[in-house]
């Protein structure tokens, strides 16, 4: 039974060697062969460590685009999306014009979105990636992909807006009713078209109201005629709206204290 082990793996460590060798090769029509070869069998590694040996006998020819397109997208496919983003901005960069240079754009920008974080941590590459994709719509209006591009661009700032609202919010729950009214009313003042807007609201009003009631009397009439401008606020903008109910009832018994 030694024998049939050992012949595999010396078979192994042979098909290893081979790969190596032609790694290290300047055989560019067998590497080039190979690269295909790896890429069409979804060995997408493989075929990134042979494009990218391949780039530096192919830089200047006809191939090179080709092959570093290719060297990218094989990272890309093996989910390497730091060094697939990395290597479509090269290839962007030297070849603008290139046929590929369309899919390389979006594809860089799938690299860049899926390398964000969510909203609790640095959204620093969140931002970058919102400003590439709104530099792809703007450069390729038509294109099939931008459907997909704006529906990327909705949930990354969605994401920017959550996480400026929960941090608003954190005041609130700390109790602190100026300094998240302030927070809340800020949102607003940045980005009027928060996707947080009714909530935003809401919670302008709700602080206004818990300002007042926890305030020493002689402070809480003018108080509650704050949280009055800002119910009156709220319910012409959201007539309909789920808080509309709790915010009644606060407003009737601010209306009878003032």
């Amino acid at each position: 039974m030694i024998f049939p082990l050992l012949s595999a793996a010396l078979l192994v460590t042979g098909c290893k060697s081979q790969f190596e060798a032609l790694l290290a090769s300047g055989d560019v029509d067998a590497k080039y062969d190979a690269a295909w070869k790896f890429y069409n069998t979804a060995k997408y590694k493989k075929a990134a460590q042979m494009f990218e040996s391949l780039s530096m006998l192919t830089s200047g020819t006809e191939k090179d685009d080709t092959v570093r397109f290719y060297w990218a997208l094989s990272n890309y496919n093996y989910k390497d999306y730091v060094t697939a983003d990395a290597n479509f901005g090269s290839f962007i960069e030297l070849y603008p014009s290139s046929p590929f240079s369309s899919e390389a754009r979006f594809l860089k920008i799938d690299c860049m979105y899926r390398s964000t974080y969510r909203y609790e941590l640095d959204q620093a590459p969140t931002n970058a990636a919102i400003m590439a994709i709104s530099e792809y719509i703007l450069d390729y209006p038509t294109a099939e992909r931008v459907s997909v591009c704006r529906q990327m661009l909705q949930d990354l700032t969605k994401r920017l807006n959550t996480k400026e609202f929960e941090a608003a919010k954190l005041y609130y729950k700390m109790e602190d009713y100026i300094a998240s009214k302030t927070a809340f009313k800020n949102i607003l003042k940045d980005n009027s078209n928060t996707t947080y807007r009714e909530d935003v609201l809401y919670y302008i009003a709700m602080s206004a109201y818990k300002y007042a009631y926890l305030s020493v009397p002689a402070k809480q009439k003018e108080r509650y005629m704050e949280f009055v401008d800002e119910y009156l606020n709220f319910v012409s903008e959201m007539p309909d709206s789920k808080y509309r109910k709790e915010l009644d009832n606060l407003h009737e018994k601010a209306r009878k204290f003032i």
